[in-house]
């Protein structure tokens, strides 16, 4: 009887580890880095737009820089049912008069702007709240365009009123003085909601330049632009331009 030969297999060399992928280049990397810190970026601002539609607004960037350079800013908040409705009418008549019909962006007053060379400005209380809440001073391009951005977004999750409130609220209405209680016991030692049509008329005309201008103590130019915003005023209650906030 002969021994049957048996051939032992080798065993397969094992199976070669895989190659790493490369790494994408460069410049995917940075683009992939700058979509995802711009997806970060509009969750950031919904969320802060939301936020301060239900919560007041306690400070601004702006009024922290004057508190830091004066030492302190006059400003308590004033609920809208505090204030009285020709202030709201007032300064809607002198800053933006169109406010119930556009949606962040005056197109018309933009228009105005450019014929007029880029020297009046055009800016609407969207803009101005939005610029005032989120962001900082000043006219760079990043600010404008980030001022761009959030101003639809103030606009589609707040009311018109309570932009209004808000605008009210954090405006500057002499050096450190802030919002409309502030503004309304400096110059006339009276509450919000018992200010006149006269005296709500020329708190309204020192907004553009309230540093320089006084409404207890009004010039010329005040005076006449007082006289402007008391009629502004009726006339945007008679032909339905305030029916957003009233």
């Amino acid at each position: 009887m002969t021994a049957r030969k048996t051939t032992r297999r080798k065993a397969a060399p094992p199976p070669p580890e895989p190659e790493a992928p490369p790494a994408p280049p460069l410049r995917r990397r940075l683009r992939r880095w700058a979509l995802t810190g711009a997806g970060w970026g509009v969750v950031t601002a919904i969320l802060l737009v939301l936020f301060f539609g239900l919560v007041n607004p306690p400070t601004t960037p702006y009024m922290m820089s004057e508190s830091l350079r004066l030492g302190s800013v006059d400003h308590e908040w004033a609920d809208w049912d505090e204030i009285a409705p020709v202030v709201a009418r007032s300064v809607v008549a002198a800053e933006d008069a169109n406010f119930c019909l556009h949606w962040g962006f005056d197109m018309t007053a933009i228009r105005a702007a450019i014929d007029a060379g880029g020297n009046r400005g055009a800016s609407t209380l969207s803009q101005q709240v939005t610029k005032n809440v989120f962001l900082w001073q000043g006219r760079s391009w990043p600010r404008k365009a980030l001022e761009a951005m959030m101003t639809p977004l103030v606009e589609t999750i707040w009311t018109k009123r309570r932009i209004l409130e808000v605008y009210l609220n954090v405006a500057e209405f002499d050096e450190g003085v802030f919002g409309i209680r502030a503004a309304s016991e400096h110059y006339f030692g009276v509450e919000p909601a018992r200010l006149t049509a006269q005296q709500a008329a020329r708190l309204a005309a020192v907004l553009p330049d309230p540093k320089v201008r006084s409404a207890a103590s009004p010039g010329p130019v005040v005076r006449r632009r007082s006289a402007a915003i008391l009629d502004g005023a009726n006339t945007i209650r008679r032909d339905g331009r305030a029916a957003c906030f009233e």
